[in-house]
């Protein structure tokens, strides 16, 4: 049976890749975009089967009237692809309120949006899948990216929760931490280059050049090959929690986990020292 997808931020990247794979297979799909003009080639190729809808995730009201929207159109919703977000770029003394709002309310907030209006019908169906695209970026963290790290390690403790709670509904959660990927002119985007950037702070300026030289470097994926893992995922009857998408970060990932546990067992005399001992002293 065709799957019936609802994806956000489709115009482009990644997320135009994951509707031209599921399109092309048979699936139907709801996608959506501020604006829906980059969709007219898709209507023209594949007609009914694509529902362009226009939505700015910050936008509670009209995220719930969407997604009822693509439901009604449909009749059901099987795969929700959570992939709208852009990249605030800044040291965290650089950043305004406004800019570090501005990436919460899109990156985490929109995405709690679409997961609310969503599960009422998944929970109904007995059935469905939650796909949040995190990032590399989701579990460790690099100077000059505190706001977009603050977003997507927000998403990343939120969708583990969301996992565990939806469980008995027979819905599924899958966060997936791309790296790099070649989504426009063949590229690994430089997020110093291509993000959001706060205005700049002179003390910062010789971290952003060393950053520069190192920043985008990788090796860039191939989205239309993210695009067919995407499919394998939403079809395993058991998906992962998490997943990586992309080589290059992994040794990265693995080398700061290590520390993290090292640094913890090598402070281990001070969290019991922390602790204390309150039964005794209550004695």
């Amino acid at each position: 049976m065709s799957k019936v997808w609802f994806v956000t931020g489709s115009s482009r990247g990644l997320g135009r890749h994951f509707v031209e794979a599921a399109l092309s297979r048979g699936d139907k799909v709801a996608a959506t975009a501020r604006s829906t003009a980059s969709f007219d080639a898709l209507v023209a190729a594949y007609g009914d089967a694509v529902l362009p809808l226009t939505l700015d995730v910050t936008d509670r009201a009209a995220v719930f009237e969407t997604v009822k929207r693509a439901r009604d159109h449909f009749g059901r919703l099987d795969v929700i692809v959570n992939n709208a977000g852009y990249a605030q770029i800044g040291a965290v003394e650089e950043l305004t309120e406004q800019e570090l709002r501005d990436q919460m309310e899109t990156n985490l907030f929109g995405a709690v949006w679409v997961v609310q209006a969503a599960l009422p019908y998944l929970r109904e169906q007995r059935a469905g899948h939650i796909i949040q695209l995190s990032s590399a970026a989701g579990v460790i963290a690099m100077p000059l990216g505190g706001a977009y790290h603050a977003s997507k390690w927000a998403l990343e403790g939120l969708n583990e929760a969301l996992a565990g709670e939806v469980a008995d509904f027979g819905v599924k959660v899958t966060i997936i931490e791309p790296g790099g990927f070649a989504t426009r002119e063949g590229k690994n985007p430089d997020p110093l280059a291509n993000g959001h950037m706060a205005q700049t702070d002179p003390a910062y300026d010789g971290l952003r050049r060393r950053l520069g030289a190192v920043t985008g470097k990788q090796p860039a994926g191939d989205p239309a090959a993210a695009a067919r893992a995407l499919l394998k995922l939403v079809d395993s009857g058991n998906p992962p929690l998490r997943v990586l998408f992309g080589q290059g970060f992994h040794p990265m990932i693995e080398q700061v986990y290590a520390d993290r546990l090292k640094t913890w067992a090598d402070w281990q005399d001070l969290s019991r020292e922390a602790h204390g001992n309150l039964d005794r002293e209550n004695r």
